[in-house]
């Protein structure tokens, strides 16, 4: 090791001692983090002792959530007071033309076009909206008539939506990034008879549909000047004509089908109407008044509207008071934020991740990289703090206090600087990840949802205590409970009523009592906070009939910064093996630290592979006791081949090819690994990663 590495590395050493940093700090994240579930073990989750049944809190002062058993079914249930039911009349539309009611010269949304930052007010869109809305009537759309839509988040997507829904049109939802067949796909199953697409891109895509699609009549192409044609077409509409329209919209009438992601089958399409969007959004307004009705108030809009999250959260700050910004891509998020300055962020754990690696990679691996850490594990343990007993202790909050200035700051400087209420959603959020963010003072809060429940069924609003790993309370006019397998199962208005033509999955989706089953396990705690465990279709069992989580083991093996992916295998097996590939852009510089090169690549794996085995044999993944004693593993690197071990009392001792690479050799046997993924990864060049494989 040269000098300057000797002393750069003493110069750690010595930060590290200073700030009483041990040497098994792991970040929560790293930039390769695969978006997979995040799940807390049972054995994780704290359970709220003194708590007496029924039990209810009171957090917005006027909406009751209450936690008791039920007396019919002996079933855990919690719910939250919403408000009451909607007129019969209410349209989605009512929401915008309310907002010009109330604020119309105000702000509503601010977008960019070009180089330039466009602010349009709740008159002029609900002017707009009409305009477009009238085209689609001269058109000849018909209430009930289906318009498929391919479009990135942007104004022309809430102009067209509100446009389709004054109309009592079905906005049929197709994601920005769906295939040509997709596409052919959501226009069959919905009957549309218009397809409305963002740009000449998509248009390309959606080529050939109008043949192929006995319901298509017309593609429409935003880009090319498509809205401004429908405007010119409904100049020979009348208000009176249109007004007419709006009003013959009802609640209960269908306003979209939102058709889910199908990772598992073909996708579905859940049935909207426009109670569920307007029970949600008029919801929250009135449970948190403080945020929502302030003016002063921003919020940046960036993650796709073509899925009901970030729809739903579209119509929540229309019917408030808040400015809304739409920010121009993921690309530029960044600097939009900057300009928005938002109060309120609706992300998914992924954005909070790479805002983590983004500082963890600024900061390095030197002493300022120790700071970081420190800064990390500081956080950390004052939220834990929290959680644990109300409050952190006076060392623990000096601890963290003076790391505010150098570390937290400049987060939340990065997100805008103004932050009150950043709410994580879409996916699973690590623990350790929310609980640094937490505690940095960045207001982070986890919330539950699904595409069937209209996006948020459980949050954290403001007020909460602090309850580590739980997504919240019951959402306003929600009511949740576990059944006997741990399986969530939800009830409210904002509830959907079936998939589009699909009655089978739609019987198998709601209880005799008409739950819906969300196919989640978890857990709720006396007062009223939800957990989510893992995923009941996921769960392993094995040969021996144990039930395993994968989730967790996962999880606390992706936490290493060397390790990219993990799959956890096993179901009908004697064993429970993992499939990991490692980041060869962690492990690089951390070679090169070492005096290595990528001849040592191998060397790296042991050291991760034995890293991976102490973290799981503390238990940290919830597995505590289930994890084999002794663990066979092969790892696998695309400079060096195979590595054999070389130190017969490793408990990581390595075995030949033909024991340690069975989901490899013969991917018929492991139907839960993809046969093409298997073979992509085996045939891997040598900058796609290294891989090992875990059996006992």
């Amino acid at each position: 090791m040269s000098v300057i590495n000797s002393f750069t590395q003493h110069t750690i050493n010595l930060t590290r001692k200073a700030l009483r940093l041990g040497s098994d700090f792991v970040h929560p994240v790293h930039d390769d983090t695969p978006d997979e579930p995040d799940y807390l073990s049972n054995a994780d989750v704290p359970v709220e002792a003194n708590i007496a049944l029924p039990h209810s809190d009171d957090w917005d002062d006027g909406h009751l959530t209450v936690t008791d058993i039920d007396p019919v079914t002996g079933l855990l249930t919690t719910s939250t007071e919403g408000n009451p039911p909607l007129d019969e009349g209410t349209s989605i539309y009512d929401l915008y033309a309310d907002r010009a009611e109330r604020m119309g010269d105000e702000p509503l949304y601010t977008y960019k076009s070009g180089n330039d930052w466009v602010t349009v007010t709740a008159n002029e869109f609900l002017a707009d909206v009409r305009a477009v809305a009238k085209g689609l009537i001269h058109y000849g759309l018909k209430k009930g008539d289906a318009v498929a839509f391919m479009c990135r988040t942007s104004y022309d997507w809430d102009l067209t939506d509100a446009a389709i829904m004054a109309c009592g049109g079905v906005l049929a939802t197709v994601y920005d990034t769906d295939s040509a067949e997709q596409i052919r796909n959501i226009v069959n199953n919905s009957d549309a008879r218009l397809l409305i697409v963002q740009d000449t891109d998509m248009r390309k895509k959606a080529d050939g549909s109008v043949e192929e699609c006995p319901s298509l009549e017309h593609i429409i192409t935003i880009e090319t000047g498509g809205l401004d044609e429908i405007k010119a077409y409904g100049t020979t509409v009348s208000d009176e004509e249109l007004d007419e329209r709006i009003d013959s919209v009802k609640k209960t009438d269908l306003c979209s089908i939102v058709y889910t992601s199908g990772s598992t089958a073909a996708p579905k399409g859940v049935e909207m109407t426009h109670e569920h969007y307007c029970q949600t959004a008029l919801n929250l307004p009135t449970y948190m008044p403080e945020l929502l009705h302030d003016k002063k108030n921003t919020i940046l809009l960036f993650l796709p509207q073509a899925h009901s999250f970030a729809r739903a959260i579209n119509y929540i700050v229309v019917a408030s008071n808040v400015h809304i910004y739409i920010a121009a891509g993921i690309k530029t998020l960044i600097s939009d934020l900057q300009v928005a300055r938002p109060s309120i962020m609706i992300v998914v754990p992924r954005v909070l991740e790479k805002v983590y690696n983004a500082a963890s990679q600024k900061a390095g691996h030197g002493p300022k990289g120790v700071v970081f850490a420190s800064a990390v594990v500081a956080a950390q343990n004052y939220m834990k703090e929290v959680s644990t007993n109300g409050k952190a202790g006076a060392l623990t909050r000096t601890r963290r206090a003076a790391f505010d200035p150098i570390v937290y700051s400049s987060l939340r400087e990065v997100l805008g600087g103004r932050a009150k209420w950043i709410v994580a959603g879409g996916a699973p959020l690590d623990p350790e990840l929310l609980a640094f963010f937490r505690g940095a003072g960045v207001p982070v809060y986890e919330g539950y949802g699904l595409t069937e429940t209209t996006a948020p069924c459980a949050f954290n609003p403001l007020g909460t205590p602090f309850h580590a790993g739980s997504v919240g309370i019951a959402f306003p006019g929600f009511s949740l409970r576990i059944a006997e397998d741990g399986e969530i199962q939800v009830k409210g208005r904002a509830v959907f009523p079936r998939y589009h033509k699909n009655d089978e999955a739609t019987e198998l989706s709601f209880t005799e009592d008409g739950w819906y089953v969300t196919g989640d396990l978890g857990r709720i705690d006396n007062d009223g906070f939800l957990y989510i465990t893992g995923r009941k279709k996921d769960l392993i069992i094995t040969a021996g009939g144990k039930n395993v989580s994968p989730g967790p083991i996962e999880e606390v093996i992706q936490r290493c910064e060397f390790v990219s992916q993990a799959l956890v295998l096993g179901d009908k097996r004697p064993f429970i093996s993992a499939l990991v590939t490692l980041d060869e852009e962690s492990l690089r510089p951390w070679l090169g630290r070492q005096g290595s090169g990528r001849e040592h690549a191998a060397g790296g794996c042991r050291q991760e592979r034995r890293r991976a085995r102490r973290s799981a044999e503390v238990g940290r993944s919830g597995q505590r006791g289930r994890l084999p004693r002794r663990v066979r593993a092969q790892v696998h690197h695309p400079a060096r081949g195979v590595h054999s071990g070389k130190r017969p009392d490793d408990r990581f001792h390595e075995g030949d090819s033909s024991q340690g690479h069975q989901a490899l050799l013969h991917p018929p046997q492991h139907p839960d690994v993809h046969e093409a993924e298997v073979n992509r990864i085996a045939k891997a060049p040598s900058d796609e990663g290294a891989f090992f494989v875990y059996t006992p």
